[in-house]
């Protein structure tokens, strides 16, 4: 059996990425912000400041298995458990990856970091940056993100504004719409006027599709969703179903734990992964799922979506 994999996940099905495989390089839940609809709950070490997790040699230890193994793959995405960019040996394992695969190196970052320099060296580098932009001002800002006491939105805006002027790659914003908190037409037109400022090539519009940290975090509607994709020119995506999830581990529960962790699954999508893996035990898979004590199984929209506690 595949050793289970501490770093590497997926790949994991996305619209905007293809098959993502993904690379966490920090620890479960390490960020400088604490979203109300982050959807691995709650933010259990809030830091601002980048260290050395984990030796960079172990994260390419297990991209070479992955390699090895065969399965294809679009895109190696940096997310996961938190905010990428507070590893400090980003820069030393993208140059790494660079050097074993030519599959576009993609950074999903909330862009808090972009006013340290070598953080942007670091981003530099990348073949596509994702930040979230989620406050048009500091009280939006505020109110969504939760940031870190020392990240300040201005600052953070000033950053993003360079940022994009420099980037020589691709710069897809993101950016999450709830119910009552920020979808109002006025305020889709406030977003409208603050995007002004960046250079981007895309905005994807979200809506929290999976279970949030906090309840008051609700989907938009789908008018709503129309209405923002008109006024801000944006992607919109809504359905959180995913099917084509895969993983190196060879155990199936083994590899649930292991896309869990970074990527909450449904009900649905974990037994279309079974399925394809040819498991003939999906109930008692689904049973171990229910007893695992780091299973945490949340009723949202009428499914139950799995995610590691």
């Amino acid at each position: 059996m595949k050793r289970s994999m501490k770093y590497v996940y997926g790949p994991i099905p996305s619209r905007r990425l293809g098959q993502s495989l993904g690379i966490s390089p920090i620890p479960k839940k390490a960020c400088n912000y604490a979203c109300v609809y982050c959807m691995l709950g709650p933010t259990d070490k809030m830091t601002n400041t980048p260290q050395m997790y984990m030796p960079v040699q172990d994260i390419l230890d297990e991209f070479d298995q992955v390699l090895a193994s065969g399965i294809p793959f679009d895109m190696v995405t940096f997310a996961g458990d938190g905010e990428p960019t507070l590893y400090a040996g980003l820069k030393e394992l993208i140059l790494a990856l660079k050097k074993r695969t030519k599959k576009p190196i993609v950074l999903i970052t909330n862009g808090a970091l972009l006013t340290d320099a070598d953080v942007v060296d670091t981003c530099m580098k990348a073949d596509i940056v994702m930040p979230s932009v989620n406050g048009y001002d500091e009280r939006t800002f505020k109110l969504v993100n939760r940031p870190h006491g020392d990240i300040d939105f201005e600052q953070v805006t000033k950053a993003l504004k360079k940022f994009s002027r420099q980037y020589p790659g691709l710069l897809w914003l993101e950016l999450m719409l709830m119910k009552g908190i920020n979808d109002s037409t006025e305020d889709l037109h406030k977003y409208y006027d603050f995007f002004g400022q960046f250079y981007y090539d895309r905005l994807y519009i979200n809506t929290p599709n999976r279970p949030p940290v906090e309840s008051f975090a609700q989907m938009v509607t789908h008018e709503k969703m129309l209405e923002a994709m008109d006024i801000l020119n944006g992607i919109g995506i809504e359905d959180g179903f995913e099917n084509g999830y895969a993983s190196e581990i060879t155990d199936d529960l083994e590899a649930i734990l292991n896309i869990t962790q970074r990527h909450p699954m449904n009900q649905h999508e974990i037994e279309h992964f079974l399925r394809k893996r040819k498991n003939n035990n999906i109930a008692g898979v689904f049973m171990l799922l229910r007893s695992h004590p780091k299973i945490k199984i949340i009723h949202y929209r009428g499914i139950d979506t799995y995610r590691i506690k």
